[in-house]
C-alpha cells in the first residue's frame, strides 16, 4: 500500500521500495504504476486526474515524459534517468527537477537508436500537441504488436 510522502526524497524511496515505474502525489492523493514508458502518464491525463501542483518520481524522464508532466501541471519531478532535453523542458516550464543520472537522450529499450516516444516529440515543444502525437504513436505501436 502506497503511503503519503512529504517530499521528492520520500517519493524516490517509494519508487524504489515498491518497485514502481512512477509515482505522483498531490496532497493526500497518490497515483502509482508499474507500467513501463509513458503509459501511466497518458492514462492519468485521459482520466482527467487533477495533478496540478503534484510531485512525481519516475524511473526514466525524457522530453516526452517531461512534456506530459508539464501538461499535468506538476511542480517537481525526480527521475532516476533524465535526458538533457527533458531537463530543459522541465526548467523552461518552471518545474523543479532532481535526477540520479543525466543522459544526452533516451534510447530504445534494445539500445539501438532513439526511443520512439522521444522521436515523436523531437520537434514538438507544446505540451498538448505532444500529448496528441504521443497518443497516436502508442496506438500505432499497439497495432504493430
Amino acid at each position: 500500500m502506497t503511503k503519503i510522502a512529504t517530499s521528492l526524497a520520500e517519493l524516490r524511496k517509494q519508487l524504489e521500495s515498491e518497485n514502481l515505474t512512477c509515482i505522483v502525489q498531490k496532497d493526500d492523493h497518490i497515483l502509482s504504476s508499474q507500467l513501463r514508458g509513458i503509459r501511466p502518464l497518458l492514462n492519468w491525463i485521459q482520466q482527467k486526474e487533477n495533478l496540478n501542483g503534484a510531485y512525481a518520481a519516475d524511473r526514466i524522464v525524457g522530453k516526452a515524459a517531461a512534456l506530459l508532466y508539464v501538461l499535468m501541471g506538476v511542480k517537481g519531478v525526480f527521475a532516476e534517468v533524465l535526458s538533457e532535453s527533458g531537463l530543459a523542458m522541465l526548467k523552461k516550464h518552471g518545474i523543479y527537477a532532481e535526477y540520479a543520472t543525466l543522459t544526452p537522450n533516451i534510447k530504445r529499450r534494445d539500445g539501438n537508436g532513439l526511443c520512439p516516444m522521444e522521436e515523436t516529440v523531437l520537434l514538438i515543444d507544446e505540451p498538448y500537441e505532444a500529448y496528441v502525437a504521443l497518443q497516436k504513436k502508442v496506438e500505432q505501436l499497439k497495432k504493430a504488436e
